[in-house]
């Protein structure tokens, strides 16, 4: 059975958002398209408390997009997004939710960021996602959203390392940084994952 994974369709990630993702906006009519092709649908959230240690803000001295290792992690301070409870942190009015069936937030410790949809950056927490995926009977896993080069590249790497057959959905995905998103696919197509369009569903 297929699932799909839609990461963080957020106001921060969104035009005018804290961290906007360039051309985001655009990933969420293919999301809302694609949904009704899924045997289950689910979302992830990222849902920072106010001082999360990933924020340029709560380091003396530091600017956002500086790197420190935090708890023996390589850590991008980010400017403060999706921080619970705050309308950027919420998901768009335009995303179609009806068939999202679970919600995953993760980001919530503050001394470590979590990226993927499964686990936080040093697999110390899981989500829980996985089991759920099982439980639903899902294999096969196909993944749309945002930011490419960072959420979405992170979930589909612990995808794979949790035995799931991954399909990423290329035009309902944007990237921070475009360039580093085709490095990342040349790695991702390597391992064995696939990247389609949207129309490719059909």
């Amino acid at each position: 059975m297929k699932a799909l994974i839609i990461v963080d369709i957020q106001y921060d990630f969104l035009e005018g958002g804290a961290l906007a993702v360039p051309d985001g906006n655009n990933v969420i009519p293919v999301v809302n398209k694609i949904q009704y092709h899924f045997d289950l649908v689910v979302a992830t959230q990222d849902w920072h408390p106010a001082k999360h240690k990933s924020f340029a803000s709560n380091h003396q001295g530091k600017n956002v997009f500086d790197k420190i290792i935090l708890n023996g992690i390589e850590q991008i301070l980010w400017p403060d997004h999706c921080v619970q409870g705050s309308n950027g942190a919420d998901f768009h009015k335009d995303f179609n939710m009806k068939r999202v069936e679970s919600i995953f937030r993760k980001g919530m410790e503050t001394e470590i960021d979590s990226y993927s949809a499964f686990y936080d950056n040093g697999h110390i927490k899981s989500t829980g996602l996985s089991p759920y995926l099982r439980g639903k009977n899902i294999d096969e896993i196909y993944i749309a959203g945002l930011a490419g080069d960072f959420c979405v590249y992170y979930s589909t790497k612990d995808a794979l390392n949790e035995g799931f057959k991954v399909t990423i959905i290329e035009d309902g995905v944007r990237s921070i940084d475009q360039k580093n998103f085709l490095v990342i696919k040349k790695e991702l197509i390597e391992r064995g994952v696939n990247f389609i369009t949207s129309s490719q569903l059909e």
